[in-house]
C-alpha cells in the first residue's frame, strides 16, 4: 500500500496481515483521488474517513493537504496502526477514533467537507449509510460524501447522488450535499 501523492508521496504503509481489513486498491485510490482533484482542493478541508481499517485514506487526504482527518474504526489493532504510523510520519492533524461508526455518527456535533466511508462489504446497513450522513447533517455545504461498496449496491436515487464509479471489484459512489 503506497501513498499516491502529495507530501508523502510514494511512502509505502506495511499493515500487520492479521488486521479485519480491505484496502483499497491503490489502482482504485489513485483513480478516485483524479476525480476528486476535479471538484476538490484538498488544502484546510476537514475530512472524516469512516471505518477507517489501515487508515489507508486518511493518509492521502493528509498527504494532499487536509487540515484534520478523523479516522473512525471500532478495530483495536487496526486504531493502533493507524496512530502509529501518523506518529512515525508526523502527521499531528490525524486523529484516530476507536468507536463504532454508526454510534460516532450518532454523537458527534461536527460537520465535515469530506466523508469516505468504506464499510465492510457484507454490512447490512450500506444502502442507508447516505442517508444517515446526510439527515444527521454531518456534511458541510457543498460537501462530498463517497462510499466504497460492492457492485450490487445502488444509490442512484438519493437525491445528493453525483455519480459512480467502478473499478474492477471496487466501487464508489459520490454524493454532494447542496
Amino acid at each position: 500500500m503506497r501513498i499516491v501523492s502529495g507530501k508523502y508521496k510514494r511512502r509505502i504503509i506495511t499493515p500487520p496481515k492479521n488486521l479485519p481489513v480491505r484496502p483499497t486498491t491503490d489502482m482504485a485510490k489513485e483513480s478516485l483521488f483524479n476525480i476528486l482533484n476535479n471538484y476538490i482542493d484538498f488544502s484546510g478541508q476537514n475530512v472524516l474517513d469512516l471505518f477507517s481499517g489501515t487508515g489507508n485514506i486518511s493518509y492521502e487526504f493528509i498527504s494532499r493537504g487536509a487540515a484534520l482527518v478523523t479516522s473512525v474504526d471500532k478495530d483495536f489493532g487496526c486504531i493502533k496502526f493507524i496512530k502509529e504510523t501518523a506518529a512515525k510520519l508526523s502527521m499531528d492533524n490525524l486523529k484516530p477514533v476507536r468507536q463504532d461508526v454508526f454510534r460516532f455518527l450518532n454523537n458527534t456535533k461536527s460537520k465535515y467537507d469530506i466523508i469516505f466511508a468504506d464499510p465492510p462489504y457484507k454490512l447490512e446497513s450500506i444502502g442507508e449509510l447516505a442517508d444517515t450522513i446526510i439527515e444527521r447533517g454531518l456534511l458541510k455545504e457543498s460537501g462530498w460524501l463517497i462510499i466504497e461498496h460492492p457492485k450490487e449496491i445502488d444509490f442512484s436515487n438519493n437525491k445528493y447522488f453525483h455519480e459512480h464509479r467502478n473499478y474492477g471489484s471496487v466501487n464508489f459512489s459520490l454524493f454532494i450535499f447542496k
